[in-house]
């Protein structure tokens, strides 16, 4: 068993924040409900949500502007704002900035409650160095989750990367004595550290004293984590997973590794890329053997929309299976961990040929602990700013701010 919250809380006090970007835009004409309200029709591409339906709400009419490009670059610069909601200095060198992200908003209140303040997952790697889209960092490109305007956190994209973070040194065979006994050696081991490092303050000048206070710091930090992995409900983890599985199933194992931190409560914030901005990835498990960048260019030809319907249904699809997992998770009084989670799904752009960061397609899953009122499509006026969407889901979770972003002007209503 493996027991890592900090704190018991009710289901009502208990509230988390996901976000899962996709690459490429969506293909608008099949993504779009007819009809606004709680009787709108699911069309193709969100058909894979029916189950859930009423777990989901399909927001239209928000808009991303700050994450426009100076001249292209809007796949690098839509996905750099697609947490932040603000625009992004044109660099591929080191000179990047951009902004805090919403999840680590989130995570920096969160965070006091679990043992990880957040995760950050995806699939495809890369280094964050050199010029991925025309002039802008892949920094920018390949990161969604920022911790300053200097500071992209880089996802973890292998299961067993993933499955170390989470439940790292846990032995499935070990006692619960033998379990408690290492705790009680980790963390006397810190405090010797801790101890000697003290030893040594009076000793130093002032810049080697500061970085001494930087480590120590880090060891009180660390000390915390281990003392908390010992507190609240248990859970079981799954055995370590392969490192290598072929794409469909990579993801599903990233998905279900997402659904056992909540579980868990291992972390209340985790951030999800499918892809990196403008991914050029194919899908021959879907008969889709180009990339999926270069059929996002679509010019208009059947043919393209076909073939974008069929990866943006696939999509959709993963979304639902992750909420599917969200929504199994019992946390009493009939409440799941979907009821009181905010999920948010969405790309860095609307359509992949015109490159436009309006109207973007946006799913929120789960109620919030019913703060939200999911089973709708509802839709905003042309360019309401996304940020709004971000500072209710920051409200909601108890983060005391009153905007958010470039451009942000408020809650947004009618959630």
């Amino acid at each position: 068993m493996f027991s890592p919250k900090n704190a018991k809380a009710e289901p009502n006090d208990l509230k988390r924040i996901l976000a899962f970007y996709v690459p490429n835009g969506i293909h608008m004409p099949a993504w779009t409900p007819t009809t606004e309200g709680d009787q709108y029709q699911l069309p193709t591409i969100l058909e894979p949500l029916g189950a859930l339906r009423e777990k989901v709400l399909v927001l239209s009419g928000l808009a991303n502007t700050p994450a426009r490009p100076d001249g292209p670059g809007d796949h690098a610069a839509g996905t750099a704002g697609f947490l932040t909601c603000r625009h992004v200095v044109k660099t591929e060198g080191a000179n990047i900035k951009n902004g805090i992200s919403m999840d680590q908003v989130a995570a920096a209140h969160l965070g006091q409650f679990t043992r990880i303040p957040s995760l950050q997952l995806g699939i495809d790697g890369g280094s964050s160095a050199g010029d991925c889209d025309s002039g802008y960092s892949c920094a920018y490109a390949r990161n969604i989750s920022w911790a300053s305007e200097t500071q992209p956190l880089p996802k973890a994209v292998n299961p067993q990367v993933v499955w170390d973070i989470l439940f790292g040194g846990f032995d499935p065979k070990a006692t619960a004595e033998e379990q408690a006994r290492q705790k009680i050696y980790r963390t006397s081991v810190l405090d010797y550290v801790l101890e000697e490092a003290n030893s040594l303050n009076g000793k130093l000048g002032t810049t080697d004293r500061r970085k001494l206070d930087e480590y120590m710091t880090g060891i009180s930090e660390l000390e915390k984590k281990i003392q908390k992995t010992g507190e609240g409900p248990q859970c079981t983890p799954m055995n370590r997973p392969p490192g290598d599985l072929p794409y469909p199933e990579h993801v599903m194992m990233m998905l279900d590794l997402i659904a056992l931190a909540v579980q868990c409560d291992a972390t209340r914030v985790v951030s999800f890329m499918l892809g990196n901005a403008g991914s050029g990835r194919s899908y021959p498990f879907l008969l889709v053997n180009e990339g999926h960048h270069e059929i996002s260019h679509h010019q208009n030809l059947d043919t393209n929309y076909e073939k974008l319907t069929t990866i943006d249904r696939w999509e959709v699809e993963q979304f639902a299976y992750l909420l599917g997992k969200l929504q199994a998770i019992d946390e009493g009084n009939g409440v799941s961990a979907l009821d009181t989670s905010a999920v948010f799904f969405s790309s860095e752009i609307e359509d992949g040929n015109a490159h436009r960061h309006t109207n973007l397609p946006v799913l929120v899953g789960g109620s919030l602990g019913g703060i939200f009122k999911p089973g709708r499509h509802v839709v905003y006026p042309d360019e309401t700013p996304l940020a709004n969407l971000f500072l209710s889901m920051l409200q909601g979770v108890g983060v005391e701010a009153t905007t958010f972003g470039d451009n942000g002007t408020g809650p947004l209503p009618n959630l």
